[in-house]
């Protein structure tokens, strides 16, 4: 949806170019609505509000002509140009709404991007736990077996926790590099 500013600005074969597609479109979009196929009922409206604001600028523009006026003379376009000299004085940009919505979405998708992101980090982190735990189980089970001379001994819980400290360090150190 372009703006009262935004069609001033366009210079007249823009414009004329501007006006000719918006109402293709909505010759288009009312060709849905008489088939059953129009999703978005609203936009009918707005294309229609579209088309008035590039015809008034068009007609104001004859009326300047034929007065012999400045298309910087023409009211709508000292009221734009007053906006956009107090936005430069000031440092600001004038954003649509449509363009604040879209900034807003953005927003929101990087959010919950970053969120998955640390929810698949902690389900990572999770997955690493689970299998340190069947190491040192399994380690566990290492030391309990029958030594090579046959005589069974057990690992002290002294030597079971170094063991799994080392191995817990080393894929520490696998999982950094």
């Amino acid at each position: 949806m372009a703006t009262s500013v935004e069609i001033a600005e366009y210079d007249t074969e823009e414009l004329e170019t501007q006006l000719s597609e918006t109402r293709r479109e909505l010759f288009n979009l009312r060709f849905q609505l008489a088939t059953g196929r129009l999703d978005n009922f609203s936009r009918l409206n707005h294309v229609r509000k579209d088309v008035a604001r590039m015809m008034t600028e068009l007609r104001a523009r004859e009326i300047a002509e034929a007065e012999g006026l400045a298309a910087e003379e023409i009211p709508a376009h000292r009221a734009a140009a007053r906006l956009r000299s107090e936005d430069d004085a000031l440092g600001r940009t004038r954003t649509t709404a449509a363009e604040r919505r879209a900034a807003a979405k953005a927003e929101r998708e990087a959010a919950d991007a970053d969120e998955a992101d640390v929810e698949d980090h902690a389900d990572a982190d999770e997955a690493d736990v689970e299998d340190h735990t069947a190491a040192d189980e399994a380690k566990v089970e290492d030391h309990t077996a029958v030594d090579e001379s046959g005589a069974g001994a057990e690992a002290t819980d002294d030597e079971v926790s170094e063991d799994a400290a080392s191995d817990n360090a080393a894929s520490d150190e696998q999982e950094e590099g």
